[in-house]
């Protein structure tokens, strides 16, 4: 059976207006034609679109997908509008929702970034290495923070997760005694040192020679070290500069203590250094022609060095070393708590010195590997001259060396009491915090607000943001790009860098 199918047909005929239409006429006319024309387009369509285009006129599209037809759909490519530029500062006041991103996933994982949701990673040698960051100059930080805010569990946590990526930890000064738990935990050690106690350094230790430099001027890499550090020693306790004869006379009984020492096969100690400077006679001996006035003018610094042999530091520094410095260990820190708890710092000063003199036989090495230095309650120290100018050299050194120093205060304007507005110990503080291509500032009292923003160039949004962080939370400022961070501790973590135990108990 043949089954045939009928097709509808529908034309629309040409438009004819009569000349003498108006035009209104002429309009309605047209109007016409197009309606006609679209129910011709409908009539040859097959039935289900026609059902599908005429079951709802509420849901037919008002152009079809081709777009708006005419020249109003700007097809064609005869609109051409030049390219608008604009700088991320213009853009940000445009679009104030848009934060900014952040330092990569490369280093150590620190927390939240607050504002882009994201999680933030910090690592100053990548980001020196690679060159992101436009003037990222030194891998140093610089961490400020009042007391209960979390600065101290954030320097734990940035060592601890470092030795996961590699790096070692030392810690020249612990002054609470509370890195001994972590470097244990860890599998590094703790040297406790304090009277009474066993634990014996002696600053004139010579450090391995590394391989690429010669014999002789390692020699005279070793007497420039232990000459600064006697100046240093003496400067501390003096409270004052040397004089030239008092350099001399150092320089002297350096020398003689080394090469009675190279003679027997023993190691030069401070007890011996003091010994000839209280004999002038030797001193006197030993510079030759200009003999008669040196013996009496080191009497200042005999005395001074007496006091690490025979006073409230003996014990600790006048002894051959009973401990050795193992550089594959993941952390070391030397426990200072037992010294300094009668609001004297001198005592603290001097033992740091020693011990920092003594921890550079690793720093010395370039092949040493990356290392975090890390001086906890920094703001006890800044007060001595001596100690700034060791601590600015190696702040200097810090590329060379592939250190990454991190120098921890209370608040900013401990840099300022260094010394007046001018002086050296003021200008080395300054320094320090120049030196510091990273600055970490939690929370800070009203009154110390004023301070932060002009030693760090705080903004006005950035200081306001200052006053209100809370417990964990922190501005990191890195090279002149800021970020609101909150750090984030694991269970274990915040179990170990508990400080407050004492209070809960």
């Amino acid at each position: 059976m043949l089954r045939t199918r009928t097709r509808t047909r529908a034309s629309a005929s040409p438009l004819f207006v009569p000349r003498k239409a108006s035009r209104t006429q002429r309009r309605a006319a047209r109007v016409g034609f197009a309606d006609a024309h679209r129910q011709a387009r409908l009539a040859e369509a097959p039935p289900k679109h026609r059902a599908q285009e005429t079951a709802d006129p509420e849901l037919r599209p008002v152009y079809p997908p081709t777009g708006r037809p005419g020249p109003a759909s700007a097809r064609g490519g005869k609109l051409h509008l030049p390219a608008h530029r604009m700088t991320t500062a213009t853009a940000s006041g445009a679009y104030p929702f848009v934060a900014e991103g952040g330092l990569g996933a490369e280093g150590v994982f620190i927390g939240r970034d607050v504002h882009a949701e994201a999680a933030f990673c910090f690592d100053p040698f990548s980001l020196y290495s690679s060159g992101r960051i436009e003037g990222f100059t030194n891998p140093n930080v610089v961490l400020a923070g009042i007391i209960g805010m979390g600065k101290s569990a954030l320097a734990k946590s940035i060592a601890t997760r470092s030795i996961a990526h590699g790096y070692r930890i030392y810690i020249p000064c612990d002054p609470k005694g509370e890195w001994t738990g972590v470097a244990q935990a860890l599998g590094g050690y703790s040297i406790a040192l304090g009277p009474g106690l066993p634990g014996r350094l002696n600053p004139l230790d010579a450090p391995a020679r590394p391989a690429s430099v010669t014999e002789d001027d390692w020699a005279n890499e070793v007497r420039k070290r232990r000459l600064l550090l006697l100046a240093g020693l003496a400067r501390t306790v003096l409270k004052r500069d040397l004089l030239p004869m008092e350099h001399t006379a150092l320089d002297l009984a350096l020398d003689l203590v080394v090469a009675e020492a190279a003679a027997c096969g023993t190691v030069p100690l401070l007890g011996e250094i003091a010994h000839v400077l209280g004999s002038p006679d030797r001193l006197n001996q030993a510079l030759g022609h200009q003999s008669g006035h040196l013996g009496t003018a080191s009497q200042d610094v005999a005395h001074a060095l007496r006091r690490l042999v025979h006073g409230d530091l003996s014990g600790m520094f006048d002894a051959p070393s009973t401990v050795a410095f193992d550089p594959t260990a993941p952390m070391l820190s030397i426990d200072l708590s037992r010294l300094g708890g009668a609001g004297d710092d001198t005592a603290l000063v001097l033992a740091m010195t020693c011990a920092s003199a003594w921890m550079e036989s690793a720093l010395a090495d370039p092949d040493g590997g990356r290392r975090w230095v890390i001086y906890d309650e920094a703001w006890r120290v800044m007060r001595h001259v001596g100690l700034l100018e060791r601590m600015q050299s190696q702040w200097k050194l810090s590329r060379g060396l592939g250190i990454a120093n991190l120098m921890v205060i209370h608040r900013l304007s401990d840099l300022l009491s260094a010394g007046d507005a001018g002086s050296r110990g003021r200008v080395l503080a300054e320094g320090l915090l120049a030196d510091c291509s990273t600055r970490i500032i939690y929370r800070q009292e009203p009154d110390q607000l004023d301070a932060a923003a002009s030693l760090l160039g705080l903004t006005g949004v950035e200081t306001q943001a200052v006053s209100a962080l809370t417990k964990g939370r922190g501005l990191w400022k890195v090279a002149g790009r800021s970020f609101i961070t909150q750090h984030i501790l694991h269970p274990a973590e915040r179990e170990l860098f508990d400080t407050d135990a004492r209070m809960a108990a």
